[in-house]
């Protein structure tokens, strides 16, 4: 890499031209523990993470790390850090370009680095969730003999993504998001470094909290949203003659952002964390959360099918009998999105999740269920009690099955106190307990009176 060191910065006999300036994003890299935002548990003194960057493995040697976080985190940062400690050698290969013939080659040089130069290799792989297992099968031995300190970086969960000897045998450090104070450090840093934009700028404060909001805790994409707003900025002032700052204003940031990217992966965890996000802000009642949830999933690209499956499972989980009428509109939502698609069906949608989202709530149901089961794994669950068998075929009535059975139309109420539990069970269970929230208060007064009426008693625990 002429010119440039291990961080993407210019050497000082050779200044780049802006033509072959790096990008502002890494430039500003940092280049020692002091100088990176965020991070503080993992990078807390003692930590595996730590004590690998600092090079002192001690007796029990470096060990290989999978960086787990969103973008702009730092990955690429704490790698090239990792690989500047005693001046170890610095690899990088990236999952969507490299395949087992590269991996084989890094492995052969890291053997002859080991060999020859007493030296250690740090293979730095870029979302190594890309790789396929005959790939990762092939970074096995390298990494179970210490040829190289592997220092992989993904933003899906390892653990769907990463083959289970390769975790086995690397530490898992979960990186996130930076916070907005991480943030405002960073691009002020950014403003005023003479590696950065060597206060050529100034930026005011509305700018500079949008440029913090929009970023949504990734580094590098307020780093870059910066860089372009400076171009703006040097647009909207034209030609001058003096040589005063150049103002980046709130309108050159928007200008420079037509629109935030959205902070999701369709087929990756995120998927799973915003849809677990928008059900239980749904349970949660804040109906504010629950659609702020629902567009970030749309805006993403989401399919409104799934979303509109989970909406009906929350009718039914979370709302329950408290409100009947919230799975009535959650069922017609998923048939009518179906019907109709984008962007229609985001209205649709949005009907359904308010109404989940505002209604009184009862888990009564999904409890009661759960019990049940529970208590049918665990062995529970004699005999069907004999007048309740079936008795439509030949050799019942010897058997004894339907006899005594009350037939619940010919009772007064349609109520027919007979025993319906298996004799284990029988005045010993209460899956289902209403609530007093919504509908099911109406219902709790019935539910005591069929319990008298059908001689099973008071509710027990």
């Amino acid at each position: 890499m002429s010119g440039l060191d291990l961080f993407g910065a210019a050497a000082a006999d050779d200044a780049p031209s802006e033509a072959t300036l790096p990008p502002l994003a890494v430039r500003m890299r940092p280049r020692s523990l002091a100088e990176v935002r965020g991070q503080a548990d993992v990078l807390r003194v003692g930590s595996p993470l730590r004590r690998l960057i600092e090079g002192s493995g001690g007796r029990a040697g470096p060990i290989s790390a999978i960086l787990w976080g969103p973008p702009g985190t730092g990955k690429t940062t704490l790698a090239h850090l990792v690989a500047s400690a005693a001046g170890r050698e610095f690899i990088e290969l990236s999952a969507i370009t490299a395949g087992v013939k590269d991996v084989r080659a890094v492995m052969e040089q890291a053997a002859r680095n080991r060999d020859l130069y007493d030296r250690q290799t740090v293979l730095f792989l870029d979302e190594i969730h890309r790789f396929t297992k005959a790939q990762q099968d092939a970074l096995l031995p390298g990494v179970e003999n210490r040829q190289v300190i592997l220092v992989a970086a993904t933003t899906e969960n390892p653990s769907f993504s990463v083959i289970a000897p390769l975790l086995s045998r690397s530490v898992l450090i979960t990186l996130t998001s930076l916070s907005d104070n991480d943030i405002r450090e960073v691009i002020e840093a950014a403003v005023t470094s003479e590696g950065g934009l060597a206060a050529a700028y100034t930026l005011g404060e509305e700018a500079r909290e949008h440029l913090v909001r929009v970023s949504g805790g990734d580094a590098r994409r307020a780093l870059t949203a910066l860089e372009a707003a400076a171009g703006v900025a040097e647009d909207l002032r034209g030609v001058r003659g003096d040589d005063a700052p150049t103002e980046i204003t709130l309108a050159a940031v928007e200008q420079a952002m037509a629109q935030a990217a959205v902070r999701y992966d369709r087929t990756g965890d995120q998927h799973y964390d915003v849809a677990s996000a928008l059900i239980k802000s749904m349970r949660g009642s804040d109906v504010d959360a629950a659609l702020h949830y629902l567009a970030r999933m749309l805006e993403a690209g989401e399919d409104p099918r799934f979303i509109a499956r989970r909406i009906v499972i929350a009718a039914s989980e979370d709302v329950g009998m408290a409100d009947p009428t919230a799975l009535q509109t959650a069922v017609a939502a998923l048939h009518a999105v179906a019907q109709i698609g984008m962007p229609e069906a985001r209205i649709i949608l949005a009907q359904a999740v308010v109404h989940n989202a505002l209604a009184p709530k009862s888990n009564a149901a999904y409890v009661g269920i759960n019990a049940a089961i529970a208590d049918i794994r665990a062995g529970k669950g004699s005999a069907v009690p004999a007048h309740l068998r079936g008795s439509g075929y030949a050799g019942a009535d010897r058997l004894g099955h339907g006899a005594g059975y009350v037939y619940a139309h010919d009772e007064p109420d349609a109520v027919a106190a007979q025993q319906y539990l298996p004799d284990d069970l029988h005045g010993r269970t209460d899956y289902y307990r209403p609530t007093d929230r919504g509908f099911e208060t109406r219902l709790q007064t019935r539910w005591e009176w069929l319990k008298a009426r059908l001689g099973r008693g008071a509710p027990t625990d």
